[in-house]
């Protein structure tokens, strides 16, 4: 049998060489977390702690089986009940993580109707281009809905889906969700929603900017609901498609018991965290202030999330070790993550920052 090592080998050493190659490397709770996602501080909230451990105790560590092998509790419907209510939609379900939801619900999605067309953001996520692998993706460009339009005139087809994230994960702008779902609408496509990074963060109630205008919308539990998994929201009937025809949720063990504990607590305080959401926009524009003034560029960043450019990756890298060395711990992304040329520090605020926590970031940020 011939040595796998040899092939793999050459091919990290020219990751190494480009500054592309990825490596894990161990927590350091001393360090102060501008990278994760935990927008609300949620994930060391007691309430979802307490919570998460009462699910485990009554139900216990695992879910043994997929739903529809071991069965599905009272207490999940009602929750997956709540949740659509939070999102504006007749029904929800939830899936173990936002990449399984992906890269299954939207091949259950492209069974339906006949040759279907999917108009695609171009800076859209992976798992979103993860499902939509079967299909060719006409892509416009990024959130320039004039050329969508375009695009939509000239590929007519009888069902045709407009697939893209309601806030962008590696920029931190906003799609403009009422044209979409207007231009949806006017075009007789379907709309397909990510609102990962924009539930628990934006909209009425930190519900997101869907809104109930798309067709189709789905968002993750790990970022600002500060648990694990994530949910797709739509009609009844899409629903109920999805559980015969989903093989990420047919196929997958169902989330932890404490997953469904921790979406149960944050569904009782996210509604009421304006305060926390009000504070966590000032802070990011701060820092975008700050960025600016040393001449970064933060693209069109209007949220949480704050990029600043540095275009080469060993740049972004070296930049990352030195905020590492003042306490920080903020990311270096690089391509293929992002477009090549565009690789930078991905600042991710969150709410449980204190005070004194922000003013040694803004101090680092100058000193770059």
């Amino acid at each position: 049998m011939p040595a796998l090592d040899a092939l793999i080998l050459p091919r990290l050493a020219k990751l190494e060489a480009a500054g592309l190659r990825r490596r894990l490397a161990a927590c350091d709770p001393s360090l102060v977390d501008v990278a994760s996602n935990d927008y609300l501080g949620l994930s060391r909230h007691p309430l979802l702690i307490e919570r998460a451990c009462a699910w485990t105790k009554k139900h216990g560590a695992g879910s043994r089986a997929s739903r529809l092998v071991a069965g599905t509790s009272e207490e999940v419907l009602a929750l997956e009940r709540k949740l659509a209510r939070f999102k504006g939609c007749e029904a929800a379900l939830i899936f173990a993580s936002g990449f399984q939801l992906n890269s299954s619900v939207l091949p259950a999605l492209l069974e339906l109707g006949e040759k279907p067309l999917v108009f695609t953001d171009r800076l859209n996520h992976a798992s979103l281009h993860a499902g939509l692998g079967s299909v060719r993706q006409i892509r416009f460009r990024h959130n320039d809905l004039a050329h969508l339009e375009e695009l939509l005139e000239r590929y007519p087809g009888p069902t045709r889906w407009i697939v893209t994230e309601s806030v962008f994960s590696m920029d931190g702008d906003t799609a403009d969700v009422a044209a979409l779902s207007a231009l949806a609408a006017r075009h007789g496509a379907y709309l397909y929603l990510d609102e990962a990074h924009a539930t628990g963060v934006l909209g009425p109630q930190g519900a997101g900017l869907s809104q109930g205008r798309a067709t189709v919308t789905m968002g993750t539990l790990g970022k600002a609901l500060g648990g694990a998994g994530a949910y797709v929201a739509g009609s009844r009937a899409l629903i109920d498609w999805l559980v015969n025809r989903c093989a990420g949720f047919i196929y997958s063990t169902a989330p932890s018991p404490a997953a469904f504990g921790a979406l149960e607590a944050a569904l009782e305080l996210v509604p009421q965290m304006e305060a926390e959401r009000a504070r966590l926009m000032q802070m990011a524009e701060r820092l975008r202030k700050a960025l600016k003034a040393r001449g970064f560029d933060t693209l069109a960043s209007t949220t949480q999330i704050v990029p600043a450019i540095f275009g080469e990756a060993q740049r972004a890298l070296e930049a990352a070790q030195r905020l590492r060395e003042a306490g920080l711990l903020a990311v270096a992304i690089r391509p293929p993550t992002v477009p090549a040329g565009s690789a930078r520090l991905r600042f991710s605020l969150s709410a449980a920052l204190t005070d004194a926590q922000f003013e040694r970031l803004l101090t680092a940020v100058t000193r770059l």
